[in-house]
């Protein structure tokens, strides 16, 4: 009996020691896998992230074959001190750069591998492929140091430290403890073994601490009256066995009610996190989308820019140089092809900052009843010679009444682009018809319709994609494939839609529908007034014009157009100041005014133009190169009578100074008729 109480204590320190050992065995194990784990796959990551930037950042070295920059970017490595060493190679598998890091001996390979990582020698190796839209631009190769053998050697160590120290500890904790374990569960044994061999329930256990084995004799001790009693009152046992079965019987359909909600609860977390995954993907895939759709966007804008400046610095370099001499008739042959080549620029410049404005949202429209009649006919007008050069009939309605709501400069805007393409695209001699009409209640379509060759399925589909000209990039056309994209977006703006319809051989439809408003009262025809153009002048002095301007190039460019018209006389003033003491000795008909002058600027000339009685019946034509939207409506807030906008357009030039004569011909007859 007495060896059975020395083994109670033994066992349990045989227990405790097991269990300690195999808790660390189990904990530190965990750790060693996971560390390890995570160790490799940080590697790998770092590893394959730093792969996919070097081979974003030289995708350009490759594709323009500048190794120099591609060496720069592979230098970039030394700031990796794990890395050994990396290389590139170009589509054809060749070796385009290398790096080795300082005081390594590495070697690279002499071509690439498929894309994957291997480890040899305690290195990894890293190959990872470069595209660009889908087109392989070279290979990305990296070699770096791969430590797990060591790290795993130096964590075995450690855990079998720790497990010795760990182990030592818990014998020598477990020696005194023991008896204050054991000593208490020993004397309830003893009492058990009495009353088995007594049958004498009266006997208790004593209490010798305030622990779970103190609850074990008071358990053991009620058990005891428990039994005690129960061998007096039999009758009663029925009933309280029922009553605790009943309590075991609720207490497990608490446990299934709870157990059913817990399953609810996990069931509806799992689809929440399912659905955020979810959400967060097609973030990631949107967020790669738009980075994909910018790198295209760029490289296009990038070719489109510089394909017309080559034309202008081409031709001008031969304009100007000594050893490539040229006949009168080739350097007007040049002359065109630059004049040409800047329009396209200037052109393609408005469309992309028209598209940027748009895509910021920084355009402001101006919404209001437009009458779609005066607008159909000022398009007309516009178009009509470059569709009579190419013998295309413009059928125009003859009675469109209708009235839209929009912004009258970006609704003319988006029928030009139309009217333009289905001039460019038709066949010679063809037609292009358009028309008016309610399309829905509320709502008035307006269609463009040409007889060129039409547009395939495929072609629809990608048609209001930026720089995506359908095939037409080496037509004889010229396009920048940006401006449907203004269009829609404008339309959009303005709470209508856009639509097209094509048949391949036939021809296409553009059209376009908006909110349809009252009619309100007709605008005065703008052309009205240039039938008195050069009346106020026909006898006499030549009208004089003063132009106030800082930049002598531009200057000259206005004076050699001004030399052209015998019916004008020009002063120039380079500020504000003189211009200003120009204005008041010679009182000319028309200023001509800059807006970003020295000292004082056109804005605040004008105001003090206009506040002196000797001047402020002078019309003043802004002549600037602020073209911003905001720039131009601020000009017209501040009272100049026309917005010209630099660089300068003859005939647009041409035309406001006509039509301002027109205006003060017509003022003048107004003056002498209340006389």
């Amino acid at each position: 009996m007495m060896a059975r109480r020395r083994s109670l204590p033994q066992k349990l320190l045989g227990v405790v020691m097991l269990v300690t050992l195999a808790a660390l065995l189990v904990s530190l194990g965990t750790i060693l896998a996971y560390d390890l784990r995570a160790y490799h796959q940080s590697l790998t990551a770092d590893m394959t992230t730093q792969a996919e930037l070097l081979g974003h950042m030289s995708a350009p070295a490759l594709t323009f074959d500048d190794q120099r920059l591609a060496k720069e970017n592979l230098a970039l490595l030394r700031l990796r001190p794990k890395v050994h060493a990396g290389a590139l190679f170009n589509a054809r598998g060749q070796l385009f750069a290398t790096y080795v890091a300082p005081g390594q001996d590495a070697a690279v390979p002499p071509a690439p591998r498929a894309d994957g990582v291997a480890f040899a020698d305690g290195k990894m190796l890293l190959f990872r492929s470069i595209r660009d839209n889908g087109e392989l631009l070279g290979t990305v190769y990296l070699q770096a140091d791969y430590e797990i053998l060591s790290r795993f050697g130096d964590y075995v160590l450690i855990a079998f430290i720790a497990t010795l120290l760990a182990l030592g500890i818990a014998y020598l904790l477990m020696r005194p403890l023991n008896k204050v374990v054991t000593q208490p569960v020993l004397a309830i044994a003893d009492v058990a073994r009495e009353v088995v061999d007594t049958g004498d329930y009266s006997r208790r256990a004593p209490g010798t601490s305030n622990d779970e084995v103190a609850e074990l004799a008071a358990s053991f001790n009620k058990m005891l009256s428990v039994i005690e009693s129960r061998t007096r009152e039999l009758e009663n046992s029925n009933s309280e066995i029922a009553r605790e079965a009943e309590q075991r019987s609720k207490a497990q359909q608490e446990v299934m009610r709870l157990n059913e909600e817990l399953e609810q609860r996990v069931h509806e977390r799992t689809l929440q996190l399912e659905q955020a995954n979810a959400e967060l993907a097609r973030a990631m895939e949107e967020a790669k989308s738009a980075n994909q759709a910018k790198s295209a966007f760029l490289s296009s804008m990038s070719h489109e820019l510089r394909t017309p400046l080559n034309a202008i610095l081409g031709f001008a370099q031969i304009l100007t140089s000594e050893k490539l001499p040229s006949t009168l008739a080739q350097k007007r042959e040049f002359a065109n092809h630059i004049l040409k080549s800047g329009r396209h620029l200037l052109t393609l410049i408005n469309e992309i900052l028209d598209l940027a404005k748009i895509e910021s949202g920084a355009v402001a429209l101006s919404l209001e009843p437009v009458a779609l009649n005066e607008i159909l006919h000022e398009c007309e007008s516009m178009v009509a010679p470059l569709a009579g050069n190419r013998g295309i009939r413009l059928l125009f309605p003859d009675g469109c009444v209708a009235n839209v709501t929009a912004d009258r400069t970006r609704l003319k805007q988006i029928l030009l682009n139309l009217l333009s393409n289905a001039i460019k695209y038709n066949r010679d001699g063809g037609a292009v018809v358009v028309d008016c009409s309610p399309s829905a209640p509320g709502l008035v379509r307006v269609s463009v319709q040409d007889t060129g060759m039409g547009l395939k399925p495929e072609q629809v589909r990608q048609l209001f994609q930026p720089f995506n000209r359908l095939g037409q990039e080496s037509g004889a056309e010229e396009g920048t494939g940006i401006g449907l994209v203004v269009t829609k977006r404008l339309v959009e703006l303005m709470g209508g839609t856009i639509g097209v319809t094509s048949s391949q051989g036939v021809g296409s439809m553009f059209w376009i529908e908006l909110q349809s408003t009252e009619p309100t009262p007709s605008r005065v025809d703008p052309n009205a007034e240039r039938e008195a153009e050069h009346q106020r002048h026909a006898e006499g002095e030549p009208a004089t014009i003063l132009y106030v301007e800082d930049n002598p190039a531009n200057l000259k460019l206005v004076e050699e157009i001004i030399s052209f018209r015998p019916d004008l006389k020009l002063l120039s003033a380079p500020d504000g100041h003189l211009g200003i003491e120009l204005a008041r000795a010679h009182r000319p008909d028309i200023i001509l005014m800059d807006i970003n002058l020295p000292g004082l600027n056109g804005i605040e000339a004008l105001k003090l133009l206009h506040t002196d009685p000797r001047t402020a019946h002078i019309p003043v034509i802004a002549l600037t190169a602020n073209a911003m939207p905001r720039d131009v409506e601020k000009g017209l807030a501040a009272g100049f009578f026309r917005y010209l906008i630099k660089p300068i357009n003859i005939d647009e030039f041409t035309e406001a100074i006509n039509s301002t004569m027109a205006f003060l011909a017509h003022r003048e007859e107004e003056g002498s008729t209340s006389l």
